[in-house]
């Protein structure tokens, strides 16, 4: 499964880097974070992630393959 989470705002390239296992792209305002998710907990772990580190979640949605 491909996944497309939606930050609020521009993140760093440190910030970014927390995130290996994603691509990432800034665009009208928010940052996108892309790519493939194993599973649940993966995902979950992500949001997590976001959360601990004071990120805003705009979105977040499957995209196709």
């Amino acid at each position: 499964m491909r996944y497309e989470i939606r930050i609020d705002g521009h993140m760093s390239t440190t910030l970014a880097a927390a995130f290996p296992e994603l691509d990432h792209v800034v665009m009208s305002g928010q940052t996108v974070l892309f790519g493939p998710v194993v599973d649940e907990a993966q995902l979950y772990g992500l949001l997590e992630r976001c959360q601990s580190l004071g990120l805003r979640v705009v979105e977040m949605r499957q995209v196709p393959e």
